[in-house]
């Protein structure tokens, strides 16, 4: 892995509106040539798919609450600012790719595009590794899922037509919020919710299917679930899903000093409702419940996201870990219309 001494500008396609002063963090990309293989394989009761492909460390969107922050201290890097500005990218995923879809173990099973970075990071217009990537999957046939919160994933309809007629490919959009100051405070370089809508709606049009996570829901801070699920209707979204925030590790503190400055009057109530579904604490480890609440208030959230699903004419979809649906317990919702093969997922 080698670093590079003058990276590619993320920005140099996409304009860029900054609420006030850009952030004064140097970004730093480096090239990991050595990878030894692209497919991730999990066994997570929590995670409702079993093969992931990353082609990224770390992500430039800085989402203050993103679990798969510790992940970073793996390469002697922070879980901080150095998550959002030292990103490792993966130069070889497409030939990893190809090669383990050549072996016989391979079964063609679904493959999710995200979990440990978002596969439409601003590196992404430069490198291409994820379209690559999704190109292989459509000529080798084999179904993807993809999550991501950019709206560059437009650039590659494409590839994700050739995949809904070849394959099957399920993208979702994560979008906990449609106040713009909540996003900000928490999703500090990430696109606008709007954006995000907006590509929904693109995609929808284009003939891919498409779905809306609202993940994580932060309690005390996540409060327009109705009007998420409304426009995720109207931009042609079929399916939806909740998870609960989670805060492992070094995640916690730094999402509550983040929080603090970012929105200094709620921080209090916000942590305070974080303990009340979590049974007192920030943080569940327990394989089976690190991706839901407990106790009444969680309850409230849950029942809130399955009426108005179920007003806008989604259905509730009930499934196993590994059955056809992606398994976020009482949370899934498919619309009537929609009969889901792949499961729904989250960053």
């Amino acid at each position: 892995m080698h670093s590079i001494k003058n990276p590619p500008n993320p920005w140099l396609t996409h304009s860029v509106e900054w609420l006030g002063e850009p952030p004064e963090a140097k970004l730093e990309v480096f090239e990991e040539t050595e990878t030894r293989k692209i497919i991730t394989h999990n066994d997570s009761p929590d995670v409702g798919f079993d093969y992931t492909i990353n082609c990224y460390r770390g992500c430039i969107h800085g989402c203050t609450y993103c679990f798969s922050r510790p992940t970073h201290e793996y390469l002697g890097y922070g879980a901080g600012t150095d998550f959002d500005r030292k990103i490792v990218v993966k130069v070889n995923a497409p030939q990893l790719l190809r090669k383990e879809l050549m072996r016989p173990s391979w079964k063609g099973d679904e493959i999710v595009f995200s979990f440990t970075s978002d596969p439409y990071i601003p590196l992404e217009a430069h490198y291409k590794l994820t379209r690559q990537c999704l190109e292989i999957c459509a000529e080798f046939c084999n179904p993807v899922g993809v999550i991501t919160k950019s709206a560059l994933i437009r650039r590659d309809i494409d590839v994700l037509q050739r995949l809904t007629r070849e394959a099957k490919v399920s993208v979702f959009f994560t979008i906990p919020f449609t106040d713009r100051e909540a996003a900000r405070a928490v999703e500090p370089y990430a696109p606008l919710p709007d954006a995000r809508f907006h590509a929904m709606a693109d995609l929808a049009a284009a003939g891919i299917t498409v779905g809306l996570g609202i993940a994580p829901i932060i309690p005390g801070l996540t409060t327009d679930i109705p009007e998420l699920l409304e426009r995720a209707k109207e931009a042609g979204a079929t399916m939806a899903f909740v998870n609960m925030l989670r805060l492992p590790g070094s995640v916690a503190p730094y999402f509550e000093e983040q929080l603090r400055a970012k929105l200094p009057t709620k921080a209090d109530r916000i942590m305070n409702r974080v303990r009340e579904a979590r049974d007192g604490k920030l943080n569940s480890a327990v394989f089976g419940e690190r991706m839901r609440g407990k106790g009444e208030y969680w309850e409230a959230i849950h029942r809130l996201f399955k009426i108005h699903s179920e007003r806008l004419g989604f259905k509730q979809k009930v499934s196993a870990r590994r059955c056809s649906a992606y398994n976020f317990p009482q949370t899934y919702i498919a619309s009537k219309s929609f009969r889901l093969t792949t499961p729904a997922v989250s960053v």
